[in-house]
């Protein structure tokens, strides 16, 4: 069989290959797209994922966010998980009842 040639220089990445980063949510964009300040200094623009679109978990701007990219394609993403807030949900929401 013959050997598959690999560039000189490149790392051999599979394509299921996914690099995960952390991010902080700049803007709210229209069709469930967000723009994310990832850790190191560059913007992305990124979408809502699958269990999170299925359970409507909200993203607002300020959130810290998981993102998932491929390494074909630095310039988007897919938001995969939420940091929790301390202050928020069911309890933060029934205190300011009178």
């Amino acid at each position: 069989m013959a050997q598959r040639q690999r560039w000189p220089g490149r790392p051999d990445l599979a394509k299921e290959d996914i690099l995960t980063l952390d991010g902080l949510v700049e803007e709210i964009l229209p069709d469930t797209r967000f723009r994310v300040l990832l850790e190191n200094g560059h913007r992305i623009i990124v979408y809502t994922a699958g269990k999170m679109r299925k359970y409507r978990i909200r993203t607002l701007v300020g959130d810290r966010v998981q993102i998932e990219m491929s390494p074909y394609d630095m310039e988007k993403g897919r938001l995969v998980y939420r940091e929790r807030v301390a202050n928020a949900g069911l309890n933060a929401r029934t205190s300011r009842r009178r």
